[in-house]
């Protein structure tokens, strides 16, 4: 095994278990704006971590490039998004509505309605 190989595994390793963490609190926390939170760690560092081990995996090279370009632009767009769906959510159910936990019954509901 070699080193850059090893270094791929962790940064593997390290993007992998921030998606596991991410989706694990997604399905845990109550509320919108906190699932938010949940989710912009996976988005701005999980796969970009994931991005950078497979470019270090393929070496020097175009490729390698290109999986930076595209971790790169996961990185910076990832809290972006993050704000879009949160301001979304703020103005399809009213900012009254999100500080409570969701119910199933809620989830039933039309939020338009």
């Amino acid at each position: 095994m070699t080193v850059r190989h090893g270094f791929a595994l962790a940064l593997l390793v390290a993007g992998s278990a921030v998606l596991l963490l991410s989706a694990t609190a997604l399905v845990l926390l109550p509320g919108p704006y906190a699932r938010l939170h949940a989710l912009s760690p996976a988005a701005s560092l999980g796969a970009p971590l994931i991005a950078l081990a497979v470019a270090v995996e393929t070496g020097p090279g175009r490729a390698a490039l290109k999986l930076l370009l595209i971790g790169a632009l996961l990185a910076a767009s990832g809290p972006v998004t993050t704000m879009a769906i949160g301001r979304l959510t703020t103005r399809l159910e009213g900012p009254e509505d999100l500080d409570r936990p969701i119910r199933p019954e809620d989830e039933r509901r039309d939020p338009r309605s």
